[in-house]
């Protein structure tokens, strides 16, 4: 019945060791090794609210559609994530053509390619090794395009510096900014690490602050002031933190994520100079730089400024910014591409984060290329321009349509309130929610916007993201939405959301007013 093999360790015919066999036998089964209770404690409080319950729930709907199941809709439209191909963005053919060629040389030899996305694709290539995609990179990326990156940093910010070995190419941004974290996650009890996030903020930051077992130190953005930073905020926090930890990280995203707005240079300047007083390192979330709809609105780069503040500011002041395949114009999210600039960053410290980078290996090499097109995109002179000028044109046209029709339809609703969408990708309205679906909520153990984007999911096959899952002020209720979808689609998405709102509002029998509840 039993076979032997090495070590003494006895198998039954089917191959199961002999002593679980019999412990099954006795009715004891196996205890597994990883369970809920000896689950990293850090790993469960980890929350991801971008593709949380609702999603999972659309998905499941998704699937009641495709095997003939009747809903209210015939689709449903998934504006919780800012994916533009996924919402039906054409690429940016000039992008697609260098990494096509990078990706199989052949075609370097076809006419049906131009020669400036050619030379590009050869310029990679020489910089990788074995002169293919297909190899590693080093850990800091390409030599080649952390050197474009460079030269782009210094047109963007108009002759500011830029040197290329402070340039690390990463798997989108979220990876840098994991890294970044790491390196400056320490301490026990009250000395450990502050990091001062805005208030709605994107998830990653919650996600990766709880992973890491930092100290999340929220700071409130002004509602009232179109999602405007308030440096006299900033100091509250700031104190307020210190009785239990130690601040050590600033967290900016500008353009905002999910507010939508884009602060003025004066705000940077203040926030810098609150930086520099405290002695915080400034990480500069600035993956939607390409996405500035609002006429009176400009983005202002973080190191830019700091450079205009003065060599006090500028030689002293740590900072980290970060940009992305995956928004701008280009949309690529799924090619993973980003990269970071560190700027001051002690020498060994450095090489400690070289270290840290190079565990795991490089970023995509594809992901790299595809950042390299867009910090070096077609030259007025060269064949590729006037193509790819319209192409960046129509994308960026089209958003700042969007924006501006998502703000005025959802304005328009009684209980809604939208502040504009100056840039990024994002709506992030306010909505009244009646004192009866609050109750409600609660007694189903959810939040309200919780239950209320539930209800329209269900009812609309739209699905957000509700505001709780970004952070809002207490008695407030939001929901992130994208503004990806076609014009068509877009407008048919906001008069659902506004006939489910009065609907939602009829049935919960409000008896006040309806109105934005925001709390000062």
């Amino acid at each position: 019945r039993f076979r032997s093999v090495r070590f003494g360790t006895r198998y039954n015919a089917s191959g199961a060791p002999a002593a679980a066999v019999a412990a099954a036998r006795n009715g004891k089964a196996r205890e597994k090794t990883l369970t809920m209770e000896t689950l990293n404690p850090q790993v469960k409080a980890v929350e991801y609210a971008v593709r949380g319950p609702i999603v999972i729930k659309a998905g499941e709907i998704e699937r009641i559609l495709q095997e003939g199941g009747k809903k209210p809709f015939t689709e449903v439209i998934k504006a919780n994530i800012g994916d533009a191909h996924a919402m039906g963005q054409q690429p940016i053919t000039f992008l697609r053509q260098v990494v096509a060629l990078c990706t199989f040389p052949e075609l370097l030899d076809s006419p049906s390619f131009p020669e400036d996305a050619k030379r590009r694709a050869q310029r990679i290539l020489q910089g990788c090794g074995g002169r293919s995609l297909g190899s590693y990179s080093a850990s800091q990326g390409v030599d080649c395009i952390r050197q474009d990156i460079a030269a782009y940093i210094e047109q963007r910010d108009q002759g500011v510096p830029s040197n290329w070995e402070n340039i690390f190419l990463t798997t989108g941004a979220s990876d840098g900014i994991v890294s970044i974290l790491r390196l400056l996650v320490s301490g026990e009890g009250r000395a450990r690490t502050g990091v001062m996030i805005p208030i709605p903020q994107y998830p990653l930051y919650s996600a990766a602050i709880a992973e890491l077992g930092a100290v999340q130190v929220n700071y409130y953005l002004d509602e009232d002031n179109c999602w405007a930073l308030d440096v006299h905020e900033l100091h509250r926090a700031y104190q307020a933190a210190k009785q239990h930890c130690q601040p050590r990280v600033l967290c900016i995203i500008n353009p905002g994520n999910p507010t939508g707005q884009v602060q003025s240079k004066k705000c940077i300047e203040d926030v810098l100079h609150f930086a520099y007083e405290e002695n915080l390192f400034v990480m500069a979330d600035e993956v939607y730089q390409e996405n500035v709809y609002a006429p009176d609105c400009e983005f202002h780069s973080f190191k830019k400024v700091l450079y205009e503040m003065g060599p006090e500011y500028f030689n002293s002041v740590e900072l980290a910014s970060f940009h992305s395949t995956s928004k701008g114009y280009t949309g690529e999210c799924g090619f993973r591409g980003g990269f970071m600039e560190i700027v001051n960053l002690d020498p060994e410290v450095k090489a400690q984060l070289v270290k840290l980078l190079s565990v795991r290996l490089c970023p995509p090499v594809a992901g790299q290329a595809a950042m390299d097109v867009i910090v070096n995109p077609p030259q007025p002179d060269e064949p590729s321009f006037a193509q790819f000028h319209k192409e960046k044109a129509s994308v960026l046209g089209a958003l700042a349509d969007k924006a501006k029709l998502t703000e005025q339809i959802l304005s328009a609703v009684p209980g809604i309130k939208c502040n504009p969408v100056q840039g990024a990708m994002y709506a992030f309205p306010q909505i009244f929610i009646p004192p009866r679906a609050v109750e409600e909520a609660k007694a189903l153990g959810m939040q309200p916007d919780m239950l209320y984007c539930l209800r329209l999911l269900e009812e609309t096959g739209i699905c957000v993201v509700p505001g709780s899952g970004f952070g809002q002020r207490e008695g407030t209720y939001h929901f992130r939405m994208t503004i990806l979808p076609s014009p068509e689609k877009l407008k048919v998405l906001l008069e659902k959301v506004r006939d489910f709102h009065i609907k939602f509002l009829k049935e919960n029998s409000a008896l006040e007013e309806p109105q934005c509840r925001v709390q000062a």
